[in-house]
């Protein structure tokens, strides 16, 4: 018989992981050692928490697999050039007046196509830095517009994030993937006049010794570069179109062995995958230690607590979703690890309600972009590192953000008014 922890047991496994990440440990450990404390406060003995902790790892690991093969297409995209030659291409052709456009489309885009939403950033910086030179635009508008971009692209992605709620939601990874479409432009739109409005105010500027951007000449042409991420969109709409089932288990390493022959590169495929892998590798451990404390809060009496709670408010059932999603990407400030966690938690209560899985996926997800760049998670540092901000400028982006992530969020709940 399953061990049923406290809801002050699952409250305290996330609460310890939070501060333990706060103080720079390491986060997969914090994770699991707060599954720990979390689980013996629970009321469990050490077998009962190991035995929840174990499972709910067991539970990412097709998860895992598959996030695991998204490092080859993340690699050779960064690795090769072409994400950045897409996004050179998308900016050249907007031209100086859309520049704000330009970079939020470009970030969206290289995200959505399956580059993890912080490497999207990296990669776009070095050209929005130029860019925001040449036309004095200030730090803030010129990062707003790639962060926003990327949590647009991010929703409608095979990334992680992504992977994972579908994986846990037992849907297909297209549907909950085209259902975010309309989301994911009316975050793209919020983040353009966001950041438009920034570009008017008085903030750091680029300097000179700031910019870095690869020659031209060393770029693969356009054509070569999208080859690979055409691949992939296409093979994965096999299922939607023509019932069709190809696994992103398939496609996405197979869009990554494109992308090499494509552009010429397969002399650099072993050095451009293992820098996939290499990337890939910290977000998989960070799963797995999700999956732990996962495990500790499925057993846990917090989604009946919860669930009551919404009754009490008189609250529909179906906001669960974005809030689940909201509130356990802020505790693990990852977009990812909130997804995760709360499409794992919170599956059978959502689904025992009658809600449309893929409805309950989208808002979920959605949901999670909302404060997952806290200044405890990696993304809220890798972001200010790509254009040298400093963390007091850095923290003043995280309300923008928030009504970005709101934006998609209430899209994606209207969409599913609609759509029942």
């Amino acid at each position: 018989m399953e061990f049923t922890f406290s809801t002050l047991g699952a409250i305290m496994a996330l609460v310890i992981s939070i501060v333990l990440i706060i103080f720079k440990f390491q986060a997969t450990y914090s994770l699991i050692i707060g599954a720990i404390i979390g689980g013996i406060i629970g009321g469990g003995d050490l077998v009962n928490t190991v035995n929840a902790m174990v499972s709910g790892a067991e539970g990412m690991m097709s998860s895992v697999l598959r996030i695991m093969t998204s490092g080859i297409l993340a690699g050779a995209l960064v690795k090769t050039g072409s994400a950045e030659k897409i996004a050179d291409t998308i900016i050249d052709k907007l031209g100086d007046r859309l520049a704000i456009v330009s970079i939020s489309i470009s970030t969206m885009i290289i995200c959505a196509i399956g580059v993890f939403v912080d490497i999207s950033v990296i990669t776009i910086a070095p050209i929005a830095l130029v860019i925001a030179y040449k036309l004095k635009i200030n730090k803030m508008a010129v990062l707003i517009a790639m962060i926003g971009g990327g949590k647009a692209g991010n929703i409608i992605s095979p990334n992680p994030n992504t992977i994972a709620t579908a994986e846990s939601f037992k849907i297909q990874l297209t549907d909950l993937m085209l259902r975010n479409l309309i989301p994911a432009i009316i975050a793209l739109v919020v983040t353009i006049i966001i950041a438009i409005l920034l570009s008017k105010k008085e903030s750091t500027k680029v300097v000179d010794s700031e910019l870095e951007k690869n020659e031209e000449d060393k770029l693969p042409n356009f054509i070569n570069s999208i080859i690979g991420p055409l691949c992939v969109v296409i093979l994965l709409s096999l299922r939607p179109l023509f019932d069709i089932n190809i696994d992103p288990l398939v496609a996405l390493p197979l869009g990554g062995i494109i992308v090499q022959i494509s552009t010429g590169n397969l002399s650099t495929t072993r050095e451009n995958f293992t820098y996939g892998f290499m990337k890939i590798s910290s977000v998989c451990a960070l799963l797995i230690g999700t999956g732990t404390i996962a495990g500790i809060i499925k057993s846990s009496n917090l989604q009946t607590d919860i669930l009551a709670l919404i009754d009490q408010m008189n609250l529909p059932t179906f906001i669960l979703a974005p809030i689940s999603g909201i509130f356990m990407a802020a505790a693990t400030a990852s977009t990812t690890a909130g997804a995760t966690v709360a499409s794992q938690t919170f599956y059978e209560a959502l689904k025992s309600s009658g809600i449309d899985m893929i409805s309950a996926g989208a808002m979920l997800h959605a949901g999670s972009t909302v404060l997952d760049s806290l200044p405890h998670g990696s993304f809220f540092h890798a972001t200010a590192g790509s254009v040298n901000m400093n963390i007091k400028n850095r923290m003043k982006l995280i309300p923008f953000e928030m009504l970005i992530g709101l934006s998609s969020t209430i899209s994606a709940i209207v969409i599913y008014f609609i759509a029942n």
